[in-house]
């Protein structure tokens, strides 16, 4: 009997992402401090923030013995420093702006444990995402969609967003909020399959 899997995100694009690549599971919410402490690294405040939705996954999952969970936390990083989510219009334009004909890096940081023991592993991984140049207008339309408001960078790559990408150095999924290539990998260390031999 193959295990049960958690996804401990109400992210529709990572659900959408393991219904991609095959996977069934079910979905817990859990909720986490998400503010950047003072001078805190990108890299170890997404790890932070993957590992305490992992902590507070198994508070609240208690009795999923024989569970998979898998946490992840996306974040957008430009000059070294961490973009939210935009709080209003002017914050977006001013972030798609800053990007505009510019690289910047997208770091995701993922937490896969066992719901009953304290067995778990975290990982990193970085992909580079280049935008052509942007007209305010642009930026401005764009916003009007509602797509950038919940979104780190205020932007979603899987959507219009993607008009605005000239390239991409690493993992496309990862972008989108979970890489497909890495997490099915360290699943399967679980023991969730995502190609099973017949």
């Amino acid at each position: 009997m193959s295990k049960k899997l958690i996804l401990a995100s109400g992210s529709p694009r990572r659900a959408n992402l393991l219904q991609q690549i095959g996977l069934t599971f079910e979905i817990a919410r859990p909720d986490i401090d998400e503010t950047v402490a003072p001078g805190e690294a990108p890299a170890v405040y997404a790890t932070r923030m993957s590992e305490s939705k992992m902590l507070r996954s198994r508070a609240l999952l208690k009795e999923a013995t024989d569970a998979v969970i898998l946490c992840a936390d996306t974040i957008v990083v430009l000059d070294g420093e961490i973009v939210g989510k935009p709080k209003a219009k002017s914050d977006a334009i001013e972030v798609l702006q800053q990007m505009s004909g510019r690289k910047h890096l997208v770091l995701t940081s993922v937490t896969i444990g066992e719901a009953s023991s304290s067995k778990q592993q975290s990982f990193i991984v970085e992909t580079m995402v280049k935008f052509r140049q942007l007209s305010v207008g642009e930026c401005e339309a764009y916003w009007e969609t509602g797509e950038p408001a919940d979104k780190s960078g205020s932007y979603g790559i899987q959507g219009l967003g993607s008009i605005f990408v000239a390239g991409i150095e690493g993992s496309p999924s990862n972008v989108a909020g979970l890489p497909l290539m890495e997490t099915a990998a360290a699943l399967k260390s679980f023991g969730i399959e995502c190609l099973v031999q017949l």
